[in-house]
């Protein structure tokens, strides 16, 4: 990305953010009749049935299809680490990225399932790296926010213009249902720290062990977190302030992800904690980016539940996971798929010669 000013990255988010628009009702209500019309009692397909409507409603076309499927995973470090908050050392972020470059990953195996390319980027891994990876670096990771900010608001513009910038680029090659996903030793602090700020959740309510830290070590993930919001003071009101003092690179370029998906109408499928952090930074910079939202799986990360309520979503799985990388969102991919074969391959009680349910 070329070197703009704060002033001209804020005009771009901001024209971003004025071109997405609501779901076509019109196109939703045509699936709704289709779905009525279909060999089973009315709604007794649930969330699939609303998943059809919602796919039809973001492409505005009454026979949505999907073509070809990325996950979208954002890499980047944060500074918190000095604090002691994970189990983990920042190392393991190259380390991991170099995993899902070969393909090693959990990520890369759900993706192979189901038919979707991994697309890793670098936002701001503090250990520049090589090999298939995209780089789009703004910073070497983010400071350490229980100091002081965790980056300049230009850092934190530029990060959510990367998100932007690599789902408009997938988006040119052909892709049109998005998965979040994250890489980024420590993350789980600064999205307990968004998703405390922007639900007004109490610290203790969305902390949780992260990569498996000891009871010690979530006294310690709190602590943090509390120096942060202590010392950096951030607007509650204001997405993107939260987002500059307590945030990290690449939940700003998930949060990009999303804006981007909305504005192209492309379904974005939410992974976990941290995906959804990033999206609640993006419902409140477009609260209508919500509608292009799929919530994935409830994350056992316990700040999961706070962050959903706070988006109004519900997650489609239950799995007890917590791994992240956009797992939850890959599995997810085939509950999406199955909700448009319904609608295009189901007989109608016309087609079948049954007898509708009565009014």
């Amino acid at each position: 990305m070329e070197k703009l000013t704060e002033s001209q990255l804020f005009s771009q988010l901001e024209t971003l953010i004025a071109s997405i628009s609501d779901l076509d009702e019109e196109a939703m209500a045509q699936i709704q009749v289709r779905l009525d019309s279909l060999t089973k009692p009315q709604g007794s397909l649930g969330q699939l049935e609303h998943l059809a409507k919602q796919l039809g409603g973001i492409q505005r076309t009454s026979r949505p299809k999907i073509q070809k499927k990325a996950v979208l995973l954002m890499a980047g470090d944060h500074g918190v680490v000095e604090e002691g908050v994970s189990a983990f050392p920042q190392e393991v972020t190259p380390q991991m990225a170099y995993n899902i470059m070969n393909g090693g990953a959990a990520i890369n195996v759900l993706s192979r399932q189901a038919n979707a390319e991994v697309f890793l980027t670098d936002v701001g891994i503090a250990f520049p790296l090589e090999g298939n990876i995209i780089h789009k670096r703004v910073a070497d990771g983010t400071k350490n926010m229980a100091k002081g900010p965790a980056m300049t608001r230009q850092e934190a513009l530029q990060a959510l213009l990367v998100g932007a910038e690599v789902a408009s680029e997938k988006i040119a090659e052909g892709y049109n249902l998005f998965a979040t996903g994250e890489l980024g030793i420590g993350n789980t602090t600064p999205s307990s720290a968004i998703v405390a700020l922007l639900t007004n959740s109490s610290i203790e309510d969305v902390v949780g062990r992260g990569t498996g830290i000891d009871d010690a070590g979530v006294i310690r993930k709190r602590c943090a977190i509390e120096k942060a919001i202590e010392v950096n003071q951030p607007d509650i009101t204001d997405a993107l302030d939260v987002l500059t003092k307590v945030g990290g690179l690449e939940i700003a370029a998930i949060a990009g992800s999303i804006l981007q998906a909305a504005a192209s109408h492309v379904p974005i499928v939410i992974d976990g904690f941290i995906s959804t952090a990033g999206a609640l930074i993006a419902s409140k910079l477009a609260p209508k980016s919500i509608a292009y939202m799929i919530p994935s799986h409830g994350s056992v990360e316990i700040g999961h539940r706070n962050a959903l309520s706070g988006l109004g979503l519900d997650p489609i799985l239950n799995l007890n996971m917590r791994l992240g990388e956009g797992t939850g969102a890959a599995i997810t991919f085939y509950i999406v798929e199955s909700a448009l074969h319904i609608l295009e391959e189901m007989a109608t009680f016309a087609d079948a010669g049954v007898s509708e349910q009565s009014s």
